[in-house]
């Protein structure tokens, strides 16, 4: 009882803090139609009918309207080795209208823009060995713990779903950058590991805590919102304005050279 009631209360302090950011955002994105916003494909995955080996990649892209200034949606598409197209596996909130589950597991484009919002390449994985992994973020998936919960702030939302699935796979390393509010939400648990699968993580209801691990640096969270520094991969991570430095894409099939600044 004393743990729900202190949900309870994490969650109005989350609900407030989105209130505050409601009015600092304005409704700058008034004039914008989610009916009519873009879905296309960026052409940052394989095509699946000239690629025969297994593929995971993991996306994030901003939000849908006025949230999108400070959050991302993320998601793990998967393509094992001869499959003719891509499952996705992601968290959408508006599915408990009608569905007791908010996990949509779907074929579609892995690299569409979410409601013309251009994702970004969070983590590539080809080839040997992929296909286990595959297995894994599907058993993953189908456990995700808060599948009848959805929360914008601080969490469970869909980024709490691709930090679970990530931590049971953490062959991935995926580094969600600090603009996925949600990855820090642990349910009724204070102790973890990190989102990415290593390190450490102290987290209070997605609301305060500390993360520490060899893939996402050394990261604060306050109020949902990530503070950080990766000296790993050299980069600064602040809320809004995401990771400021060199890009983490960890993978079989990441790129070398020098990366563009990432979201």
């Amino acid at each position: 009882m004393l743990l729900m009631t202190h949900r309870r209360r994490a969650s109005l302090l989350g609900l407030a803090a989105l209130a505050v950011f409601a009015v600092v955002a304005g409704s700058c994105s008034a004039s914008r139609d989610w009916r009519s916003a873009s879905s296309a494909s960026v052409g940052s995955a394989p095509d699946p009918a000239g690629t025969r080996e297994a593929v995971v990649q993991v996306y994030g892209a901003r939000t849908w309207g006025w949230r999108g200034y400070f959050a991302v949606h993320s998601w793990i598409a998967v393509k094992p080795t001869g499959a003719s197209a891509y499952t996705v596996y992601e968290v959408i909130g508006w599915r408990l209208r009608w569905s007791d589950s908010a996990v949509a597991i779907r074929v579609r484009e892995p690299d569409a823009r979410w409601y013309g919002n251009e994702p970004e390449l969070l983590a590539d994985r080809r080839g040997a060995g992929v296909d286990e992994l595959i297995a894994r973020i599907d058993k993953a998936a189908r456990a995700y713990p808060y599948a009848s919960e959805y929360t914008a702030w601080p969490g469970p939302n869909s980024n709490t779903f691709t930090a679970w699935v990530a931590r049971a796979v953490p062959e991935l390393e995926v580094d969600l950058p600090p603009t996925a509010i949600g990855k820090d939400y642990l349910g009724g648990r204070f102790l973890s590991s990190a989102p990415s699968g290593s390190g450490v993580q102290f987290s209070l209801f997605g609301l305060l805590g500390v993360t520490a691990s060899g893939i996402e640096g050394l990261e604060l969270n306050l109020l949902g919102l990530s503070f950080g520094v990766d000296p790993f991969v050299p980069a600064l991570k602040l809320p809004l304005v995401g990771r400021i430095g060199s890009a983490r894409v960890k993978g079989s099939a990441a790129q070398e050279g020098p990366a563009a600044p990432a979201q």
